[in-house]
């Protein structure tokens, strides 16, 4: 997937812009190419939280569910993959790789986490941050489009 830098004096969709190469790629653009990545390895119950407006040190959570650790390590590399093959980003910090139940992916303005199911529901980040608006990416997606974001 190939990330379309921002236009010219176009306001951002998202609260950063982050240059690359001599282009600005949007935060909400890494999001959307991770849940592109992890659809694309199987993973299951993709949500983007938008949390711009709720801190300071994070635009985007990309959540996902995997039934498997093998799993969770193949979305967690494949995630790793498209970022930096789309816009040359490498993750700041990984964390939960040994066990796979629950690894993060820290890109700075993007943050991805990969849960086994159990951990998942256990921990309710959803839950824990409600008042983010969601980015839904449908299971039956095929033409790899992601639902557009609500306004801010």
């Amino acid at each position: 997937m190939t990330l379309r830098p921002a236009a010219p004096g176009t306001p951002p969709s998202g609260r950063s812009r982050i240059p690359r190469g001599g282009t600005v790629i949007e935060s909400l653009d890494l999001s959307l190419c991770a849940a592109r990545a992890a659809h694309g390895k199987k993973a299951e119950d993709i949500v983007i939280l938008d949390i711009r407006n709720l801190v300071t040190w994070c635009d985007f959570f990309v959540l996902s569910s995997v039934s498997n650790p093998r799993l969770a390590v193949a979305v967690a590399d494949a995630v790793t993959s498209a970022l930096e093959e789309a816009a040359g980003v490498r993750p700041i910090g990984v964390e939960g790789l040994e066990r796979a139940r629950w690894v993060l992916l820290d890109f700075g303005d993007v943050v991805v986490h990969v849960f086994d199911e159990s951990l998942r529901v256990f921990y309710d980040l959803e839950g824990l941050w409600i008042d983010a608006p969601r980015i839904t990416l449908p299971e039956t997606e095929a033409a790899g489009e992601v639902a557009a974001p609500p306004p801010p």
